[in-house]
């Protein structure tokens, strides 16, 4: 990872995964509402095509495989040789690949609910080792270098804090929004760090990068400082750049909050006024049986009955004429 092409990748992946846990996070919580709310260590991309709907697993599980074997060969050199950071790149890429792998199987198995907590667990198993094999790098990240991964593990240990009590506690809204933000923000921080470590032209002011051989074609990049004052200006530099990068992505967060609340908001609305029509219909009919039922009924009008004699003149008159004929 020690190149600017090795940290803009993870970077990109890791601002992608972040924001489409955020938004869904967030969509989740305000359309199930805060007493149905359940954490999801990942989400369904919903298509027509059946086959995309475990994308995000999918896609982590081929990316961590990619990465633990262009780390164990050396990329771009594709030569084994056995470098202890290289090892621990891979590592860390390791317990990724098995939390997606793990979640695949258990969802094809349809035993995820079951396993909802050990699922958890592997994904605070990544940020820890993350940040494990960060603090106890075996490269010695000293003066800027340094300060800017000691800032990184700033941000996994939070991530790991979030990760540990989404699984402790599976309906906070909070633990899981947290996560997804920290993801964006190691996303985020580590381009950050690869154009400040390893693009010249966005090399603080009074300090230089240099390059040196440190065996074969590898080239090892670490950026120094003139004088103390340069170098305590170029960490204030960077602590200024925490600060921000952090704001941009919370007002990002806060948008899309207020956005999707609007949205489910008029829906909402749109549903009670439809069933408020509905109950209103429902209830002019119940009025109109009410009324029919206690209304009475008009009187049928009385049976008349002829009198004998004038069924008895009817017979004689009936008889005559047959006589007659």
């Amino acid at each position: 990872m020690g190149t600017l092409v090795g940290h803009i990748i993870p970077a990109l992946a890791l601002i992608l995964l972040g924001l489409w846990h955020t938004i869904n996070t967030i969509k989740s919580y305000l359309v199930k509402g805060p007493a149905n709310f359940t954490v999801r260590f990942w989400y369904q991309f919903n298509t027509p095509l059946s086959r995309l709907k475990h994308l995000e697993l999918v896609s982590i599980l081929s990316f961590s495989v990619l990465a633990i074997f262009m780390q164990v060969l050396d990329f771009p050199h594709f030569q084994y040789a056995f470098k202890l950071d290289n090892f621990e790149h891979a590592t860390m890429f390791i317990h990724l690949a098995l939390f997606a792998g793990f979640s695949l199987s258990a969802e094809l198995s349809d035993s995820l609910d079951l396993f909802s907590g050990f699922v958890g667990t592997l994904v605070s198993s990544v940020f820890s080792q993350e940040l494990f094999l960060l603090h106890f790098h075996s490269t010695d990240h000293v003066g800027l270098e340094g300060h800017y991964h000691w800032l990184l593990q700033l941000i996994v240990l939070v991530s790991l804090v979030a990760a540990v009590a989404a699984t402790a506690f599976p309906n906070n809204f909070t633990a899981a929004l947290v996560l997804a933000i920290t993801v964006i923000f190691q996303g985020c921080w580590f381009l950050n760090m690869g154009f400040a470590l390893w693009f010249p032209a966005f090399v603080p002011e009074g300090c230089a990068m240099n390059l040196a051989k440190a065996s074969g074609n590898d080239m090892l990049g670490a950026v120094t400082c003139s004088s103390k004052e340069a170098e305590f200006r170029a960490r204030g530099l960077a602590n200024l750049q925490f600060s921000w990068i952090l704001s941009a992505i919370l007002i990002f967060a806060g948008i899309v909050c207020l956005k999707l609340s609007r949205k489910c908001t008029i829906i909402e609305r749109l549903e009670y006024e439809r069933l408020q029509v509905k109950g209103a219909d429902s209830t002019m009919a119940d009025e109109v049986d009410e009324i029919l039922t206690q209304q009475p009924l008009p009187p049928m009008l009385p049976t008349v009955e002829l009198p004998t004699t004038v069924i008895v003149a009817e017979d004689i008159i009936a008889e005559a004429v047959a006589i007659v004929l």
